[in-house]
């Protein structure tokens, strides 16, 4: 895809939305570290440890988004709603996580 204006735009808000889902997702994990901590909760630790993971990956797709020239964007990873849903799933394990440690 040619680096026109538009397509410059939809890029940056590409990875804005990413990186919304990325402070959500370290907002999470700072809640359920400190859950955690409190509850001695061994298998949650586990959990978080997954969720970490999950997180540094995605963290580091962001970056090659923000690295790649407009040009060699293509439709389809615009229409690809595949991270998009990874991004969900991690998210919505560390609020059930959260939510179990706070309660």
């Amino acid at each position: 895809m040619a680096g026109t204006p538009r397509m410059d735009h939809l890029i940056q808000q590409h990875i804005l939305e990413h990186e919304s889902r990325l402070k959500h997702m370290d907002e999470l994990l700072a809640r359920a570290r400190q859950g955690v901590s409190r509850a001695k909760a061994d298998g949650m630790a586990e959990q978080l440890t997954g969720a970490q993971a999950g997180r540094d990956t995605l963290a580091g797709r962001i970056e090659e988004y923000r690295q790649r020239p407009p040009g060699q964007w293509s439709k389809a990873e615009f229409e690809n709603k595949g991270p998009m849903i990874v991004w969900d799933t991690i998210a919505q394990q560390l609020e059930k996580l959260v939510e179990r440690l706070e309660h």
